[in-house]
């Protein structure tokens, strides 16, 4: 269910989207491998309401936290928030964890020399087998989510 105050910055943070910037789902993918959103939920986003949009924002924290937090286990997570910060990074007063590790993350894929200052506790030579590992496993998961949802929905003569 989603609480009042995710609501409330959902509302306020209409502009933020889960979109990475690589959107494949132009290509005909069914789950986007930058954000991992389902086709219809790209196409749609706009139209959503919040509590739809943030019901989205859940589940992928979900799958960021279920493949991340372990493959990074040794984060510092107060020095991952502060790294976000200085980098400006807006996210959901909601976001979890998992969310937060995977932005810094991002942002050391893009800048590995901000790798000491990120919190991440990753070994440098690593960080691009951990990224792969990362990108690959969430998009396994997105995959395995979106057929379940539609066979799930299919059962009920959708």
């Amino acid at each position: 269910m989603v609480q009042e105050g995710d609501r409330l910055a959902s509302s306020l943070n209409g502009s933020l989207s889960p979109c990475a910037g690589k959107c494949s789902t132009v290509f005909g993918d069914q789950v986007c491998r930058g954000c991992r959103r389902f086709s219809t939920e790209v196409i749609e986003w706009n139209r959503y309401s919040d509590e739809q949009k943030m019901m989205i924002w859940q589940r992928l924290d979900q799958q960021l936290d279920r493949i991340v937090l372990p493959l990074v286990p040794y984060a510092n997570h107060s020095q991952v928030d502060a790294f976000l910060a200085s980098r400006q990074v807006r996210l959901l007063e909601s976001s979890s964890q998992g969310r937060h590790i995977y932005e810094a993350l991002r942002i050391c894929k893009r800048t590995p020399e901000l790798l000491l200052q990120s919190g991440l506790n990753v070994v440098a030579d690593q960080l691009e087998s951990v990224w792969q590992q990362v990108d690959t496993r969430l998009y396994t998961l997105a995959m395995a989510n979106f057929e379940f949802t539609w066979l799930r929905a299919a059962s009920f003569g959708m």
